[in-house]
């Protein structure tokens, strides 16, 4: 008996039914292109990002909730102190105005973000196979990175706090099905302008709309998972124990994150391409031969190189058998 019997059976039905054959590519382009190594490198950025970000946050309430002790503390009561680091320096009346702290912050806020905003390009450049002659030069994808970290960071924000809505389910039903509308309305606009960003603009808006939709859901389902975790689990860990919670709760939320966003892309690349279907075994589909001429032809670098790629009579016996996997 075949042990991969069931496979290959499966792979001939998901070649048949596009209901199928849309995920399986999916998921076959995202190996293709390495999209959890590409998502692992957002998330790091990612992470380093959070902190100068904290010190900006901390410093501008320093400002704006000078003179209010009430104000100040309810802060301070907030998740806000379960951030490692930094959340075991706040006490009462440390939230004060520090115009170094805020410059400070804003520079390394400025320096992480745009490490994530280029590895984000980075990774879309890749999944729509974008050839490298045809990519932002250095100072436009800063500029363009910029422009994302300006339009999004308040988005994300005030997203982000309709979200602790949904975790905490202040205020009763109502208050909570509002914060998940408030919340799926503001993702899905941060998601619009970020796609459009870092997206290709040889690619339609209206082909990038599929992955819109599902990183709008997924991203709203994760920030609801992130608050109660925090709310929850993180509160009652011990402190060494919470520390390190919190660290691997923050870097398995960010990786998740960059994940969803990837695959989101690699939906947007597959329908834009008719990459479908994809064959998990021999023979290959027309759709694997033209994800690889995708994937040898975005390594054009200079405009006089060209990048040609062929493929050998099938009809030909392969030294591997014909059922070997694609």
């Amino acid at each position: 008996m075949d042990p991969l019997a069931p496979i290959k059976a499966f792979d001939r039905l998901q070649r048949r039914h596009r209901g199928l054959a849309i995920p399986v590519a999916v998921i076959k382009k995202f190996g293709d292109d390495q999209g959890g190594n590409l998502a692992a490198l957002i998330a790091y950025y990612g992470f380093f990002s959070l902190f100068p970000l904290l010190m900006v946050f901390v410093a501008g309430l320093g400002f704006v909730l000078d003179g209010d002790p009430g104000a100040q503390q309810a802060v301070l009561d907030s998740a806000l102190k379960e951030i490692p680091i930094i959340g075991d320096q706040l006490r009462a009346g440390s939230l004060t105005g520090n115009g170094l702290a805020l410059g400070v912050g804003l520079v390394g806020a400025l320096l992480s973000g745009l490490g994530v905003t280029l590895a984000a390009q980075t990774a879309f450049n890749r999944v729509h196979g974008v050839p490298h002659r045809e990519r932002p030069n250095f100072l436009t994808s800063r500029l363009r990175g910029l422009g994302l970290l300006a339009s999004l960071g308040t988005l994300q924000l005030v997203s982000t706090v309709a979200s602790g809505l949904v975790s905490g389910g202040f205020g009763g039903a109502a208050l909570l099905v509002a914060g998940v509308v408030v919340s799926l309305v503001l993702n899905g606009v941060l998601f619009t302008v970020a796609f459009r960003l870092l997206t290709d603009s040889s690619v339609p808006t209206r082909q990038l709309r599929p992955g819109i939709l599902s990183a709008t859901v997924l991203w709203t389902i994760l920030q609801a998972v992130g608050g109660a975790y925090i709310g929850h689990v993180v509160k009652g860990a011990g402190s060494t124990y919470g520390t390190f919670a919190t660290v691997i709760g923050l870097l398995t939320w960010l990786f998740l994150g960059a994940r969803v966003v990837v695959y989101s892309a690699e939906v947007n690349s597959v329908l834009a391409n008719r990459l479908w279907p994809r064959g998990l075994f021999d023979p290959p589909e027309p759709a694997d031969d033209e994800a690889l001429t995708i994937l040898a032809e975005m390594e054009t670098h200079r405009d006089d190189q060209d990048v040609s790629v062929s493929f050998r009579d099938r009809t030909a016996p392969s030294p591997g058998g014909s059922d070997g996997p694609a």
